[in-house]
């Protein structure tokens, strides 16, 4: 029996007859066996330290037999399983956890893992790779995560590491090593492998041993690992991964609401202020969504005042707001690391002029049209709601007395309807747009209308930029919307306002 950490005790009750363990999991009885041999040791887990929030040190944060905040650890069992029966018998797909990002020599950004390197272990700490292996003789498979080793000095200055034990132990790892040995660990792994799949980009400049390993593969001469890698047939990853990321668990889409719930409460305690500078407000956002419940913004948000709006992605957000403006502000929280992508449009002053309320509302029907077709028995694709989206604005807009001929829609809508979401705020990349919607996947549905300030549109609607956005869960009879704490109906606003 391996001498686990005592926080492995949350691995007990999913082994119930009631567990509701998928078919995949079932068929890995060595899984289910080996989890089970983790679950006493005579170490307690809130006694020691790890590199990110477990339930015995954070229980604030993380429920008893959650790997990270919502996800427990038998659903990270459950992916890697899924990953494991689409890889051919001894096929090997490696990982690499992103890298520390800089500002400026030892001034680093906020580290953001890797998507599907979290999606696959929820280990979130840098200079780690991750290795799954498919067994010869059955669905089941071998999962390796080599990671930094304890090191209390280097844990006095950049905080506390988890360390190899706890890859086995708390990650669930069958083996680990440390990240310095990885071309000895990894060339173990993969010999004999049938075929390597992965995303990780070569790079001999990245602090990433294993990109600099994968990019030495390349060369006239390659020696050890890198030899091996240019003797495997490299195939990518992406597309096995996006099959799997694609159709959200309950648990992914219970984090997804957290995020959206908390993100929309923010606007719309931020319709009932008075704001004078896109600043302000942008402030005022950022710190509601972390007061509400997540852990930080998911993306850089867009706040634009008046004639700002009609820059899809600005960011500056250093203007002054004008009373009879109007405001567009893209934000939203992440939970967990799943996100809400929310877009709001309000009037400064708190009441929409006449002309602002028209465009408006012809956004709002737009959108509350094709958040209806958001479910699976409609059979849509993105692309095709697109289209209804594209044709819904333009009748509206040519009744309010724009010139709609020749590329006037593609001026004043110049982006797509919507995206999937998830773990990243664009999710899944390369994820077809093409294919009909199926339950368990999440979309962003923004439709936009911005009008540049030229005589070719009508004076009354120049300069403004409108776009309404939520996240939305395709269910099969209906769509759930994310994030509808956010109001957008204009008496709601109004009433904000007052």
């Amino acid at each position: 029996m391996r001498h686990g950490f005592h926080a492995l005790k949350r691995h007990a009750s999913p082994f119930s007859s009631k567990s509701g363990l998928s078919q995949s999991l079932r068929q890995c009885p060595r899984r289910i066996g080996l989890l089970q041999s983790r679950l006493y040791a005579s170490v307690s887990a809130a006694d020691l330290q790890f590199g990110q929030p477990v339930h015995e040190t954070h229980p604030h944060l993380l429920k008893a037999g959650e790997l990270t905040p919502g996800i427990s650890a038998i659903e990270y069992v459950q992916r890697r399983s899924k990953l494991a029966s689409k890889l051919p018998k001894d096929g090997v797909a490696i990982l690499a956890a992103s890298d520390v990002k800089y500002r400026s020599g030892a001034v680093f950004y906020d580290f953001h893992q890797d998507s599907d390197f979290f999606y696959l272990t929820g280990f979130n700490e840098p200079e780690a790779v991750a290795v799954i292996r498919k067994s010869t003789a059955d669905d089941d498979y071998f999962f390796h995560l080599y990671v930094r080793p304890k090191d209390p000095k280097a844990e006095q200055w950049e905080g506390s590491r988890s360390g190899a034990q706890a890859a086995v132990d708390v990650f669930n790892a069958d083996e680990s090593g440390d990240i310095k040995d990885i071309e000895r660990l990894l060339s173990r792994t993969i010999s004999g492998a049938s075929e390597v799949f992965t995303d990780a980009s070569p790079s001999k400049s990245s602090p990433s041993a294993f990109s600099r390993l994968f990019a030495s593969s390349s060369v006239p001469d390659p020696k050890g690992l890198a030899k091996l890698l240019d003797h495997k047939t490299i195939k990518p990853l992406r597309s096995l991964l996006n099959d799997i990321r694609n159709i959200k668990s309950d648990a992914e889409i219970a984090n997804l609401r957290k995020a959206g719930q908390a993100s929309g409460r923010a606007f719309t305690e931020a319709m009932r202020q008075a704001w004078t500078t896109e600043k302000d407000l942008t402030a005022y956002l950022e710190y509601m969504f972390k007061r509400n419940g997540c852990d930080t913004s998911a993306y850089v948000p867009v706040v634009a005042g008046g004639k700002n709006a009609s820059q899809i992605h600005y960011v500056r957000n250093d203007d002054v707001l004008l009373e009879n403006d109007l405001v567009l502000a893209d934000a939203g929280g992440e939970y967990g690391n799943y996100i809400a992508d929310i877009t709001r449009t309000w009037p400064i002053s708190g009441t929409f002029t006449p002309p602002q309320k028209d465009l408006y509302n012809a956004i709002l029907a737009t959108q509350r049209t094709c958040i209806s077709l958001c479910r699976a028995d409609a059979s849509n694709s993105l692309d095709q709601i697109h289209q209804i989206a594209e044709a819904t604005l333009k009748d509206s807009l040519a009744q309010l007395g724009f010139d709609m001929s020749g590329n006037a829609l593609e001026i004043l809508f110049p982006h797509h309807l919507g995206h999937y979401i998830g773990l990243d705020v664009h999710d899944t990349p390369g994820q077809s747009r093409k294919a009909p919607l199926q339950a368990g996947q999440c979309v962003t549905v923004e439709p936009g209308i911005y009008v540049p300030d030229t005589d070719r549109w009508p004076a009354a609607f120049r300069g403004m930029g409108i776009r309404i956005e939520d996240s939305v869960c395709v269910q099969e009879e209906h769509p759930l919307v994310l994030t509808t704490e956010a109001v957008k109906e204009v008496d709601d606003i109004e009433a904000l306002g007052e």
